[in-house]
C-alpha cells in the first residue's frame, strides 16, 4: 500500500491540473445527481418492529390508515380574546391551506369548539328529557347513553383547540404525505401561505413539524468553527496559502461524500441529520488527514529532499497511515448497521462514505495541490534553514517515573469525575421546549404549554382490542368505560374517542398526557398503560403516537449501546494488536477510549439534561439526551482515537525499533507526533464545536459531543496517560507472545520500508542510515 500510495503522489504531484480538474468533475457529477435523484429527508424518526409501529399498523389494517403527517399551527391575539372578526379571518386562512398541493385536511379551531358546544347542549337537552322521566323508564329511554355521553365530554374536557380565556386557537394541518415522505417545499408552502395572510392583532406560531428543514446545513457557527481551523493552520504553517490547502481538500471532499449520499435520498429512507453528520466528519478528518500528509512533507523539505520525492514519499507514509486511520472510522461507523436500527445504520454509512471520500481526496488531490505549491508550502523564513542541523532531533531525556504516576493518576481521575452525570443519563428526542427561545416553534410550543397543557404537545394514541364485538347501541358506553379506566391511571389529563373498526372490536382513543413529550411522567406514562394490558383480563391495550414512537426509539437505542460498545472495544483490541505488535498498548489505548467516552458522556448530560452552562451553550430548557447521539459518538470517536493513538504511539514504536530506549522512545514519540495532533485536535474541537450553536437543535448535542470527546482523548488520554503508562511499563508495553507474533500480519502502517528504500538527507547532505536496530 504505501509504494502504491507513494507512486500516485508522484503522479498527482506531476499531473497536478488533470488531477484537480477530475476532482472538480466528480463534484459536479455528484451534484448533479443530488438535483436530479435526490429525494425528502424525514425529520423524524421511525424504527420497524418496536411496539409503536406494531400498534401503528394495527391502525391501518383495522381503520384503513393512519392518515398522515400533521402539524399544529398557534393563532394568539396580541390583546386579549380572540374577537369574531379574527375569528373569521383565522377560519378563511385555514381555507386557504385546505387548497394547498399536499394538503389533505385542516382541522378550523372554532369549528371544533361549535361542535363540542353543540354536543354540550343536546347532551343537557337529553339529561334534562331523561330526569323528568320515572326512574324505571330512564334506562329504556336512553339514559345509559346519555351518562356515556356525558362522561366523555368531561373526560376530553382538557383537549381544547380554544383555550379557556379565548385568547388562543389551535388549527391542525394534516398533510397527505407520511412524515418520512413530508417533502420541505409542501411545509413551506402552508407557513407562507398563512404569513401571506397576515392577521392584524394576531401573531402565528407553527410547531416543529411544520418548521424542522435542513436547510442551509452549514450556519454561522460551522462557518465559525473552519474560520478557527484556518486559523490554527496558519499559525502552524506560519502561511496562509499552504494552511488553504487542507480546507480546500476537504470542502472538495464534503462536496463529493455529503452531494453524492443525498442523490440516493430518494430511494432509501434518509433522516435530516444524515447529511449533516456527512458534513461534521467530511471537514474535521478531511482537513486533519490533509494536514498528516502535508507536516510530513514538510518536515522532509526542511531536512533537505526534493520537492517531488518529499511528495510521494510523505504520501507513502503519512498517507498510508492516513489511510489506515480512515479505514477504523469507516470500520467502527459502518457497524453501527449491527444495531439493527435501520436510520442509524443510513447514517453510519453515510458518514462512511464522506470519510472514505476524505481520505481519497487527501491521498490524490492534498498531493496534486502541494505539487502546484512547490518549495512555496514552506514560508519565506523556513525555506531557507533548508537542511540546516536544527531539524535533525536530539535522544531525549525520559520523564521522571514520579512525574508520569502523577499524570496518569490525575488524568484518569479527571476524567471520572466528568463521567460522574452519565450515570443518570437519560435518552430522548428532542421537541419544541428545547429550540431556542426566540423561534417559532418554541413559542408554539410553550404557548400551547401554557394554555392547553404541556401534553397537548404531543398526544399518544391508545387502541383497546375488545374479546368481543361491541354493539352500535352499545358503542358509546363501552367507550365511555374505557374512557374512565384511562383517565384513572397517573399522568393522563384528557382522553377522547377517536374511532372504531367496523365490526366493534377495536376501539380508538387520544389521550393527552398531563407534561410533554419529552418528560419522565410521559414516558412513565407509556411504560405504565402497556404494562396495564389486558385490562380486566380480556382488553388488549396498544400504546402509539408520536411521543410513544420516540421513548420506544430511545429505549432501542439504550439497547444496543452495549452491544456496540463491545463491538467498538473488539475491534479497537484487534486492530492495535496488528498495528502496534504488542498486547499491553491495545489494552491502555482501549482503556483511554472508553475513559474519554464516558467522560464525554458525562459533560453531555450535565449541560443538556441538567442544564449546566446551559446560557453558554444555548441550552434553554434541559432535557434527555439526543437517544442517537451516544452511539453515533462513541463510533466516531473510536476512528478519532485510533488516529490520534496511530499517530503518537507509533512514532513511539518506530524510535525503539530503531533502538532507543523504551522509556526515551516515549518521549520520542511524543515529541514527534505532538504538535500536529495538537493542531489536529483543535482543528476537530473547532469544527464539530461549531455544530454546537447550529441551527438544528438535534445537531447541536452531537457536535458538543464529539468536540467534548476530542478534546478529553487527544489532550488527556493521548497527550497525558497514554504516554505516562507507556513510560510505567517500559519494555514490557512491546512485549507479544512469540506464538502471536508469527500469526499476526506486518501492515506496516508507518510504511517503514519505504522509508529505508527513500531515505531522508541527513542534516549535513548525506543519506541517513535507513537500517534499522533489532527490537530488543
Amino acid at each position: 500500500m504505501a509504494r502504491l500510495l507513494y507512486r500516485l503522489g508522484i503522479f498527482a504531484s506531476r499531473r497536478a491540473w488533470q488531477v484537480l480538474l477530475g476532482w472538480v468533475a466528480v463534484l459536479a457529477v455528484a451534484g448533479g445527481s443530488f438535483l436530479a435523484f435526490g429525494g425528502t429527508l424525514a425529520t423524524t424518526f421511525s424504527i420497524p418492529g418496536t411496539e409503536t409501529s406494531r400498534v401503528t399498523d394495527e391502525i391501518a389494517d383495522e381503520l384503513g390508515g393512519a392518515g398522515g403527517a400533521t402539524g399544529t399551527v398557534v393563532f394568539s391575539a396580541d390583546d386579549g380574546a380572540l374577537t369574531a372578526e379574527q375569528q373569521a379571518e383565522i377560519t378563511a386562512a385555514l381555507d386557504g391551506v385546505r387548497e394547498l398541493d399536499g394538503v389533505g385536511d385542516v382541522v378550523d379551531p372554532f369549528a371544533t369548539e361549535v361542535m363540542r358546544a353543540a354536543q354540550a347542549e343536546e347532551l343537557a337537552a337529553g339529561r334534562a328529557m331523561i330526569d323528568q322521566l320515572p326512574a324505571d323508564q330512564q334506562a329504556a329511554a336512553g339514559g345509559a347513553q346519555i351518562d356515556a355521553g356525558e362522561r366523555l365530554l368531561a373526560a376530553a374536557a382538557n383537549l381544547r383547540t380554544l383555550s379557556e380565556d379565548g385568547t388562543t386557537a389551535l388549527g391542525t394541518v394534516v398533510f397527505e404525505a407520511s412524515t418520512f415522505d413530508l417533502s420541505t417545499e409542501v411545509k413551506e408552502s402552508v407557513t407562507t401561505e398563512l404569513d401571506a395572510n397576515a392577521i392584524d392583532g394576531v401573531t402565528v406560531d407553527y410547531s416543529a413539524e411544520l418548521t424542522q428543514s435542513v436547510d442551509g446545513l452549514v450556519g454561522p457557527g460551522e462557518i465559525i468553527g473552519v474560520l478557527v481551523a484556518l486559523i490554527v493552520l496558519v499559525v502552524m504553517f506560519r502561511s496562509l496559502v499552504p494552511a488553504l490547502t487542507p480546507l480546500i481538500s476537504s470542502i472538495v471532499g464534503v462536496g463529493v461524500g455529503v452531494a453524492g449520499a443525498m442523490a440516493f435520498s430518494g430511494a432509501v429512507e434518509m433522516s435530516s441529520v444524515t447529511p449533516v453528520l456527512g458534513v461534521m466528519l467530511g471537514l474535521a478528518v478531511g482537513i486533519d488527514y490533509s494536514l498528516f500528509i502535508i507536516n510530513r512533507h514538510r518536515r522532509q523539505l526542511l531536512s533537505g529532499m526534493d520537492v517531488r520525492e518529499s511528495i510521494g514519499l510523505a504520501n507513502g507514509t503519512a498517507g498510508n497511515a492516513v489511510v489506515f486511520a480512515g479505514s477504523t472510522v469507516v470500520i467502527a461507523l459502518l457497524a453501527l448497521n449491527v444495531t439493527g436500527i435501520g436510520f442509524l445504520g443510513v447514517m453510519g454509512t453515510v458518514g462512511a462514505v464522506c470519510v472514505l471520500v476524505a481520505v481519497l481526496v487527501s491521498v490524490s488531490l492534498t498531493p496534486a495541490l502541494l505539487g502546484l505549491l512547490g518549495p512555496k508550502v514552506l514560508a519565506r523564513r523556513a525555506r531557507a534553514t533548508v537542511g540546516q542541523d536544527h531539524h535533525t532531533d536530539a535522544t531525549p531525556t525520559p520523564m521522571r517515573t514520579g512525574r508520569a504516576v502523577i499524570g496518569g493518576v490525575v488524568g484518569v481521575l479527571a476524567l471520572l469525575v466528568v463521567a460522574i452525570p452519565a450515570l443518570d443519563m437519560r435518552l430522548g428526542l428532542p421537541d419544541g421546549s428545547t429550540e431556542a427561545q426566540d423561534t417559532t416553534q418554541y413559542r408554539s410550543y410553550s404557548t400551547v404549554a401554557e394554555k392547553f397543557g404541556a401534553g397537548q404537545n404531543g398526544p399518544i394514541v391508545v387502541t383497546a382490542s375488545l374479546p368481543e364485538a361491541v354493539p352500535a347501541e352499545m358503542l358509546t358506553i363501552a367507550q365511555a368505560d374505557l374512557a374512565d379506566t384511562l383517565l384513572a391511571q397517573d399522568g393522563i389529563s384528557a382522553v377522547a374517542p377517536a374511532g372504531a373498526s367496523e365490526d366493534g372490536t377495536f376501539l380508538l382513543f387520544q389521550v393527552v398526557p398531563t407534561d410533554g413529550p419529552a418528560s419522565e411522567a410521559t414516558e412513565q406514562l407509556v411504560h405504565d398503560l402497556r404494562a396495564a394490558s389486558p385490562l380486566d383480563g380480556d382488553v388488549e391495550l396498544g400504546v402509539a403516537g408520536a411521543a410513544s414512537g420516540n421513548i420506544d426509539i430511545s429505549d432501542k437505542l439504550a439497547d444496543a449501546l452495549p452491544i456496540y460498545l463491545l463491538v467498538v472495544v473488539g475491534l479497537s483490541l484487534i486492530i492495535l494488536i496488528v498495528v502496534f505488535r504488542s498486547l499491553l498498548v491495545p489494552l491502555i489505548a482501549t482503556a483511554g477510549y472508553v475513559l474519554s467516552l464516558v467522560a464525554a458522556f458525562g459533560a453531555i448530560v450535565a449541560v443538556y439534561q441538567w442544564g449546566w452552562l446551559g446560557a453558554l451553550f444555548g441550552v434553554e430548557t434541559p432535557g434527555p439526551v439526543l437517544s442517537f447521539a451516544p452511539i453515533i459518538i462513541m463510533g466516531v470517536l473510536f476512528g478519532l482515537a485510533m488516529d490520534y493513538q496511530l499517530f503518537l504511539v507509533s512514532g513511539m514504536r518506530e524510535a525503539y525499533v530503531h533502538g532507543m530506549p523504551a522509556r526515551a522512545a516515549v518521549v520520542a514519540g511524543r515529541r514527534s507526533g505532538r504538535a500536529v495532533v495538537t493542531a489536529a485536535a483543535i482543528i476537530m474541537v473547532s469544527v464539530f464545536g461549531g455544530f454546537v450553536f447550529s441551527h438544528l437543535a438535534m445537531v447541536r448535542p452531537l457536535g458538543f459531543g464529539l468536540a467534548i470527546g476530542v478534546l478529553f482523548d487527544a489532550f488527556v488520554v493521548r497527550m497525558l496517560i497514554v504516554p505516562a503508562l507507556m513510560h510505567l511499563f517500559g519494555e514490557k508495553a512491546w512485549w507479544l507472545p512469540r506464538w502471536l507474533d508469527r500469526i499476526v500480519p506486518n501492515v506496516d502502517v508507518e510504511g517503514a520500508a519505504l522509508e529505508r528504500s527513500h531515505p531522508l538527507p541527513s542534516a549535513g547532505g548525506e543519506v541517513a542510515d535507513p537500517e534499522p536496530a533489532p527490537v530488543r
